[in-house]
């Protein structure tokens, strides 16, 4: 699909940023880049090149952004091997901070997360604002497969910048094999290593797509392999290894599921994007040796 266009007259078009995603793919895609203190910033230089482009796009007009203000949150607490920030490169951990007021600085509501995980404030801004009668559409803007399972009807969508392309539930069903519903199910059998989730044995992609498209949820899937109603290869090993560990499936389906009650203070109206900061933004860009950047966006803004 083409990416999101601008809403009909008296419709809103949420847009959810990524912010974690953001910087990790400036940092390895964009020209790293010395600030005059000698600290790496080009990853924090790339966001703000891209957020602003994506500013000047057509129909976006209320814009949020999310970071892992801290890798850890809750899910540490349940299960030890969940992921940390260790291993993170240096230059890259040192821009969080930075990255957070480019986007204050760009006029971006910013979320910086502790408890919760980034994902987890993209999916209760996504609840929150997709029931309300003026928003046409929600677009999350990451291809992040644990966001999957916000996907709903005709009002949510993923949409990855990168390769401009949309994925709506239809999309998601043809990507994974299963509904936005199963997606923590799917992750649970499957395992996903970024998050550190390793999943129940011998489970693969396949098989799991093929079960959960007719059960929908680790709890419906027979013990008994004899008892499924659907054709799989290798059903009885995966039927014992997912009996032996069915506490595990569940824990892991819990790390999964992202969280719809964070608590954010914004309504509708806060996220309508009203300009950059001037102030916050000159200060910003003279820190990072980017006053190229401030002219760039006044010249643009007028």
């Amino acid at each position: 699909m083409a990416s999101p266009e601008r809403p009909a007259a008296g419709a809103v078009q949420v847009h959810l940023l990524d912010g974690t995603f953001e910087l990790y793919r400036a940092h390895f895609g964009a020209p790293r880049v010395q600030a005059p203190d000698g600290r790496e910033v080009g990853a924090t230089r790339g966001l703000l090149r891209s957020f602003w482009s994506l500013l000047r796009r057509p129909g976006v007009t209320h814009v949020a952004c999310a970071f892992d203000h801290v890798i850890e949150s809750f899910r540490n607490e349940l299960f030890d091997g969940y992921k940390t920030g260790d291993g993170i490169e240096p230059d890259l951990w040192q821009q969080f901070e930075l990255a957070e007021r480019a986007c204050r600085a760009l006029g971006i509501v910013t979320w910086p997360m502790v408890e919760f995980e980034a994902d987890d404030a993209l999916a209760t801004a996504c609840a929150r604002f997709r029931v309300l009668p003026e928003v046409q559409r929600v677009v999350i803007c990451s291809p992040d497969k644990d966001l999957a399972q916000c996907v709903a009807d005709e009002k949510v969508v993923l949409w990855d910048r990168i390769r401009d392309k949309e994925t709506d539930r239809d999309g998601v069903l043809a990507k994974f094999g299963v509904l936005p519903e199963s997606i923590p199910d799917y992750l649970a059998l499957v395992g996903d290593t970024a998050d550190g989730i390793p999943g129940i044995p011998r489970w693969g992609a396949k098989s799991a797509a093929a079960v959960l498209a007719h059960y929908g949820h680790v709890e419906d899937i027979p013990d008994d392999s004899a008892r499924w109603e659907v054709a799989v290869r290798g059903a009885k090993a995966l039927a014992e290894n997912l009996r032996e560990r069915r506490d595990a499936a569940r824990l892991y389906r819990t790390l999964a599921t992202l969280r719809t009650d964070v608590p954010l203070p914004e309504d509708l109206e806060a996220l309508r994007h009203t300009g950059v900061d001037r102030a916050q933004l000159e200060a910003l860009c003279a820190e990072l040796g980017d006053d190229g950047f401030v002219a760039r966006t006044a010249a643009q803004a007028t």
